[in-house]
């Protein structure tokens, strides 16, 4: 006969913070939103082609559901997959991708040699547009690595259909699923010199090309192939070749492919971005450039840190090579500020999603003072608010305040990277490149079927202890509802178990090898339920 009460302290597995559940349902609130609406996503740019469009956030998205799963709650596979797979729904949608058609024709903002305009075309994968394929591509990887699901490996899984309602010469399909897609993107990686495909006709950047080399991994794993070693041995070199990276450790902001110059970064965003990424492959590279990277934008003054707008932080760079000033004073950051505030200049037309960038990349790194100085900062400053159980921050397009401060919140940040940010670990890319799951693990571990977040449940905790023997959750409700929840543990080894809820013992099974466990609860308010299925 078991105990009656549970002789285990679960205390000791990490669970989910409210803010971080409340990120994971807000990913779910926008996946599971109507077609069409796009709540809270819309953008600084009405074609969708700047940084807050749809696909950056839910790219994003889809992967911090996806850091998640794999580093806090890795026993939720039914919680996980229909989120994801929401979001690669929406992905897909013609509102997400058909900025492409004209942005195909190129312009002379991109191409300076630029005659005419090129022929249109609709296809969004087939050449260049890695802003979009890159994401694609890595989202349905993801997915397959996490789930063991081929369902967007399978031809025709990924199909864009291009039928305008009032214009063209009737519909159009373009059939692709994930290792069509991969080809294609490679193909385009080759023609390009290995430097990275292009974003933008003619211009390539280094972060967009971060997230199809991870897909690659991924793949390669899955195949059993080594395609990416190769990649990278090549696009390392070409980049360098070149000269992607800046004597000032800044990756420069794009490459102009025809005629092999650069554009000097005009601040910190998109390296940040781009080291939040490559941190999974090169992560020696990435973090020993961060302090040269991250100097004046971010500082440090006696204690408190801070994260400065793009022409603020340049300036104080600036000071501190030219003067031997010292970064983190006062005195540096009032002098940076006040050319700042009495320029005449009207800065650029948008404003790139800095803070998110900085977030994710400094989540990765796993740069606990400067990450924890930031969420405050968002916290106190950004209007965090909370929407069907869901956790954002509202857009605002004043750049800054009048001391200089930064307060932009763009869609990108304010629904995906502070989210994504706060759900990752310190090299959560890395370790999911470097242990990516497999097949036969999938097949080996228990895991719970038949929760997910359509119920009205937060899951706080989900994991399988196997020294412990022992599926522990911890369940919540996000309203004031009552839910009677009905779920399963799959996969359990062969013994005597035994079902605990809030440490009080409800029934015992003997079951053979890899059999299942049904669990019955009711959650209620907002009181807070563990379920521990424990081998006794």
């Amino acid at each position: 006969m078991a105990v009656k009460t549970l002789n285990l302290d679960i205390s000791r597995f990490p669970k989910l913070s409210c803010e971080q559940a409340g990120h994971i349902r807000h990913f779910w609130n926008t996946s599971t939103s109507l077609d069409g609406e796009w709540p809270h996503m819309g953008g600084q740019d009405p074609d969708q082609a700047f940084l807050d469009a749809y696909r950056y956030q839910l790219a994003t998205m889809a992967y911090g559901a996806g850091a998640a799963h794999y580093h806090r709650l890795p026993a939720l596979r039914s919680l996980f997959r229909p989120l994801m797979r929401g979001l690669i729904r929406k992905m897909l949608r013609r509102e997400v991708w058909s900025y492409w058609y004209l942005t195909s024709q190129s312009g002379c903002r991109l191409d300076p040699d630029l005659g005419r305009l090129r022929e249109p075309w609709a296809d969004p994968v087939v050449r260049e547009n890695i802003m979009y394929s890159g994401h694609l591509l890595l989202m349905t990887s993801l997915y397959a690595m996490l789930f063991d699901d081929d369902e967007f490996e399978r031809p025709g899984s990924l199909t864009f259909d291009w039928d305008p309602l009032f214009w063209g010469m009737g519909p159009e399909r373009f059939s692709y699923d994930n290792r069509s897609l991969q080809r294609a993107i490679l193909n385009e990686m080759e023609r390009g010199g290995w430097a990275g495909v292009c974003c933008e006709p003619n211009l390539v950047f280094v972060v967009c090309n971060q997230f199809p080399i991870i897909a690659m991994r991924y793949n390669d794993v899955r195949d059993g192939t080594n395609i990416v070693e190769g990649v990278l041995e090549n696009y390392w070199n070409a980049i360098q070749q070149k000269q992607m990276i800046a004597p000032d450790g800044l990756f420069v902001d794009w490459l102009f492919l025809k005629q092999g110059v650069t554009k000097r970064a005009g601040g910190l965003g998109f390296t940040a971005w781009a080291g939040a990424f490559m941190n999974s492959w090169n992560s020696e590279f990435v973090r020993n450039s961060y302090g040269k990277q991250a100097l004046g934008f971010i500082t440090n003054i006696e204690g408190h840190i801070e994260l400065h707008h793009p022409a603020i932080g340049s300036t104080i760079r600036r000071l501190a090579h030219e003067e031997g000033a010292d970064p983190d004073s006062a005195e540096a950051l009032q002098r940076a500020r006040k050319r700042f505030l009495e320029s005449s200049s009207p800065g650029p037309k948008y404003m790139q999603p800095l803070f998110g960038y900085v977030t994710q990349w400094l989540s990765e790194l796993g740069k606990a003072a400067e990450f924890g100085a930031l969420l405050s900062y968002a916290d106190a400053h950004f209007n965090p608010t909370w929407e069907r159980g869901g956790l954002y921050y509202p857009r605002r397009d004043q750049v800054t305040d009048e001391s200089g401060s930064w307060t932009s919140v763009d869609p990108f940040t304010g629904n995906a990277a502070i989210g994504y940010a706060r759900l990752n670990v310190e090299d959560g890319q890395k370790k999911m490149w470097e242990r990516p799951w497999t097949r036969e693990m999938l097949a080996e571990h228990p895991w719970v079927d038949g929760i997910d977040l359509a119920q009205g449940v937060d899951c706080l905790r989900g994991c399988w202890a196997e020294e412990e023997q022992a599926m522990i959750l911890t369940l919540r409700c996000w309203d004031d509802a009552e839910h009677d929840l009905k779920f399963s543990v799959r996969q359990l080894p062969a013994g005597h178990w035994g079902v605990y809820e809030s440490g009080r013992l409800l029934h015992e099974y003997d079951i053979s090898e890899r059999e299942t466990i049904d669990v019955s609860t009711i959650i209620r308010g907002e009181q807070e339920v563990d379920i521990v299925v424990v081998r006794l």
